[in-house]
């Protein structure tokens, strides 16, 4: 068995960057597979390697807190952050996915809003996760994690409007049921977010 090391706190915050980061460049290719439709499956291979490495990311991440004494957080909040960024990208690969698999040949006004929020929650994300490493500066990671939980309801208003669009327009019923399930992943994203601007926002007000 490996020697537990004293302290691999580089190896945790370079695994929530790296994590993070994956999550931006997943959800940066949201827009442009919904602008290329035709070209969804290849979008979805590309999403589907980066959730690869965040699996990867999250399994090392995990190992590496069973053989370390000391850490940069506590143990449970290392657990729930690499969790919970796992999550975020699991729903962005769900979403990719689906738009593939149900050969979708136009995007609606809604899914372009939802990709919006899915992105700037992904990038305030990578931005306070970065920032939490020196808590000299609270208020800015706080800011943030306002930032999240402010695009996370408005995801909520927009999933309300493009489902309440579908039954009010009578759309086929197959139809309806790919976009509610495209939508619920999308909106899914932006909740994981907020999950983890919340476990963010707990360590601010615990450590600053």
């Amino acid at each position: 068995m490996a020697p537990m090391g004293l302290t691999r706190d580089a190896e945790f915050w370079n695994a929530f960057i790296a994590h993070a980061d994956a999550s931006v460049q997943a959800a940066k290719l949201l827009p442009e597979l919904l602008k290329h439709l035709d070209q969804a499956a290849d979008f979805a291979r590309r999403i589907k390697d980066l959730e690869h490495q965040g699996d990867k990311i999250t399994h090392d991440t995990l190992a590496a807190l069973h053989k370390t004494w000391i850490t940069p957080l506590d143990r449970e909040e290392i657990h729930a952050l690499i969790t919970r960024l796992d999550d975020v990208l699991d729903y962005i690969e769900a979403a990719a996915e689906r738009l593939s698999l149900f050969d979708i040949k136009e995007a609606t006004p809604e899914a372009e809003e939802l990709v919006g929020t899915v992105v700037a929650s992904t990038e305030a994300i990578r931005k306070a996760v970065e920032a939490l490493q020196d808590l000299k500066s609270p208020d800015k990671v706080l800011a943030l994690c306002v930032e999240i939980n402010r695009q996370e309801n408005l995801a909520d208003a927009v999933y309300r409007q493009g489902i309440a669009r579908l039954f009010r327009e009578r759309h086929d019923p197959l139809d309806v049921m790919k976009w509610r399930d495209i939508y619920d992943s999308l909106e899914n994203a932006t909740d994981r977010c907020e999950d983890v601007a919340n476990i963010i926002e707990g360590v601010v007000l615990e450590h600053a």
